[in-house]
């Protein structure tokens, strides 16, 4: 189990390593993507018109009174759902408050548009939201015109609070209309059963005392009595009705409406309160005026003003609480005396001598009063409630927040920050994705595992980027280890010693084989070797020019005349190291390479240096390539890397073996070591083990002072006079 989370472990290392080299290896098109995507926000962003945006903040109050115990629904916080607010916010910003908009501020005319498209407008511009935490709303207006977005706000909190008031208006009339019509219908049932009552109760000589305060049906000889009696509990009941109504209507206000009440009341009770009343209003009065002409909060007349004001908030709560008692205990005391004097009427009175029957039927119809009564009552009350409910009712809008006119540079859009850093972000989105796409797109040679897995030969050697020409550099070069490695790997994977002709061929242009060549043979003729170069690149040559040599007489000479080797074989400023520039250009390059001549000449050269190099032009560009590659023992293939597709590596490969052609191995050209981290290896690799200057000039003279070495190459270049050699 643990070798299993290990092995995920590093596959899942591996496939982040290959990512993150897929992001070197497209840096360029990642910054590049990068830029286009910042500078095209920058341009988008700086074309953009600027908007402005004016804020108002509202509270919506539900319908209902400022007191909740004179509401009809107890308290009015009940009325809002949890849907309130989001059907306020429709309402807002519905097509009736935008038209009163419209109406009011003349927008159609103003914006040169129709009412559609005016209202199309608005509803685009306008917006809604609640505050976090509160039941404060933001209607907010964000338009072009910084003028127009301030006179927007307001007029649609405007417009909207007009709506909630004639909807307020419209129901308060209905229902006092509805209750108006009741409260007939009831007093007509009530007076019916009045009537009834009065006449069993005379019939039957049976007071009754209702709640009407009335008395009937009382008896003749006790008449005076009877009279005085019904009289004193009629005032006294009378008295105590309107205290218990009064003390009613002041239950649940606050003390300040509780004052506002008692004193417009006339009641006794209002002289204590009216003068701290009184005090309390020229108190408040005069510290306006003092803050109105410039003091400060905490300048001494201000504290004392507060420390006044205080006092006689104090004083009057306290009085408040008093003149409650006081009414309290003055509608118990009336209370007990009415029952009182019920009682000494009925005793005045007397029981009459009734049958059980008619004691029944005097006491249903009695029932039936009270109950009819009691309901034309709540009708009247819920009524009066109503019709005072127009002085009570909260106001359905609270400004908490006016709109201003924003300044030329206030404007909220758009936001440069924002924006630009989503064409950041986005720019490496889309760099990233861009690279990965043309990474999985990409069919070039990538790796050392393409080669091998798609040609089915070794990779002799991985050349670095940007090596140039070994022979010119001065010094030690850790460049050199690459060639070495690909002379040593040349070696050991050819099978013939004696398989020592090999041409160096390319897909294309530009992959670098003309280069690879000459600093083969410039590492192998250091390693004592006699070597050959041959450019047999007939249609572009280039070898001379790493030499400085002049390439008007060459190998096309030496095919197409009787020229000797030695006449076209030169000798470069490095030792053991030979060249046989291209000559002049042919008309028929494939012909003459294609030659018995050049057959013979390879085989020539082979016996009389160790190592025979042959330039050739592309291989899938024209056919010179493969003639020389049929000429020779071996052809190396040099690759660029990510160039050349896959697919066409594999047709190099092809055409070299439809001719008969060995393929040696592969150069990979061109790596950047740096970047592929596939590769790096190679540079630290050989960067390390790469001899010093005095350990090479030792290494090349040893090999070039050992007997067999010396031996074999005066065997081999026997035939080439020194003195025939440029």
């Amino acid at each position: 189990m643990q070798t299993n989370n290990n092995i995920n472990a590093s596959e899942a290392n591996l496939h982040a390593i290959d990512y993150w080299q897929v992001v070197k290896n497209r840096y360029g098109m990642i910054i590049l993507t990068f830029l286009l995507v910042v500078l095209t926000a920058a341009v988008i962003t700086y074309v953009m018109p600027k908007m402005y945006e004016s804020k108002v903040v509202v509270e919506i109050n539900p319908f209902g009174t400022k007191t909740d115990a004179l509401s009809v629904g107890g308290n009015n916080r009940m009325l809002m759902t949890r849907q309130f607010l989001q059907t306020q916010f429709s309402i807002i910003k519905s097509e009736e408050t935008l038209k009163k908009v419209n109406e009011q501020l003349k927008l159609s005319r103003r914006w040169g548009m129709s009412e559609k498209k005016t209202l199309g407008v608005l509803g685009g511009i306008v917006n809604t939201r609640q505050e976090r935490g509160t039941d404060l709303i933001e209607i907010s207006v964000r338009y072009g015109k910084r003028e127009d977005v301030k006179l927007i706000a307001d007029q649609v909190a405007n417009s909207y609070g007009q709506r909630r008031t004639d909807a307020l208006d419209r129901r308060r009339l209905e229902s006092i209309t509805v209750f108006k019509d009741k409260r007939r219908v009831q007093e007509d049932k009530v007076e019916d059963y009045r009537t009834r009552l009065y006449a069993l109760s005379k019939k039957l000589q049976i007071p009754y005392h209702g709640k009407d305060g009335k008395s009937y049906a009382i008896r003749d000889n006790d008449a005076s009595e009877s009279n005085r009696a019904s009289q004193a509990y009629e005032e006294q009941k009378r008295g105590k009705d309107q205290l218990e109504s009064f003390v009613s209507s002041l239950n649940g206000l606050n003390d300040e409406d509780f004052i506002v009440n008692l004193l417009a009341s006339g009641r006794p009770e209002g002289a204590v309160l009216s003068t701290d009343k009184e005090q309390l209003s020229n108190l408040t009065l005069s510290k306006t005026n003092a803050i109105s002409s410039g003091l400060g909060a905490n300048h001494r007349t201000i504290k004392s003003l507060d420390l006044s004001i205080n006092a006689v908030k104090s004083r009057l709560a306290r009085s408040v609480v008093n003149v409650r008692k006081k009414l309290s205990d003055d509608l118990v005391v009336y209370n007990q005396n009415v029952e009182k004097l019920r009682i000494d009427s009925d005793k005045e009175v007397g029981d009459l001598m009734v049958s059980a029957e008619e004691k029944t039927r005097f006491g249903k119809v009695r029932e039936d009063y009270e109950r009819e009564l009691n309901v034309l009552e709540a009708i009247e009350g819920a009524e009066f409630q109503e019709s005072l409910g127009e002085d009570l009712e909260r106001d359905p809008l609270v400004f908490h927040k006016n709109a201003r006119t924003p300044e030329v540079e206030e404007y909220v859009s758009p936001n440069w920050t924002l924006n630009m850093a989503l064409g950041a972000v986005a720019g490496l989105i889309f760099g990233v994705g861009i690279a990965f796409a043309l990474e999985f797109m990409d069919t070039s040679v990538k790796s050392l595992e393409d080669v091998e897995k798609y040609l089915q030969v070794p990779v002799l050697a991985v050349i670095p980027r940007d090596v140039g020409v070994l022979h010119k550099q001065a010094g030690a070069s850790p460049d050199a280890e690459a060639y070495r490695i690909l002379r040593t790997n040349i070696e050991f994977n050819r099978k013939n010693p004696d398989d020592n002709a090999i041409t160096v061929v390319s897909g294309g242009a530009g992959e670098g084989k003309s280069t690879t060549l000459v600093n083969l043979s410039y590492i192998c003729a250091q390693g004592g070797y006699s070597t050959l170069m041959i450019d047999a690149d007939l249609r572009r040559p280039r070898l001379h020019t790493f030499f400085d040599i002049n390439n008007t007489v060459g190998l096309t000479n030496y095919l197409t005349t009787d020229l000797m080797l030695e006449d076209v074989i030169l000798q470069t400023p490095v030792d053991n190291l030979f060249f046989m520039p291209s000559g002049i250009l042919p008309a028929d390059a494939a012909g003459i390479l294609n030659s018995r001549r050049m057959s013979e000449m390879v085989q020539d050269v082979k016996q009389r240096f160790d190592l025979v190099l042959i330039d050739s032009p592309p291989i899938l560009g024209v056919s010179d390539a493969s003639v020389l590659a049929s000429e020779v023992d071996l052809t190396m293939i040099v690759v660029q890397h990510r160039k050349l597709p896959r697919n066409m590596l594999m047709r190099v490969k092809q055409a070299v073996e439809n001719v008969g052609g060995t393929v040696l191995g592969v150069v990979l050209n061109n790596v950047d070591v740096r970047s592929d981290s596939q590769y790096q290896y190679y540079t630290s690799y050989y960067t390390y083990y790469a001899p010093s200057e005095m350990d090479r000039d030792k290494t090349s003279a040893n090999a070039v002072e050992t007997p067999e070495r010396a031996e074999q190459n005066t065997s081999k270049v026997v035939d080439v006079k020194d003195d025939d050699l440029y």
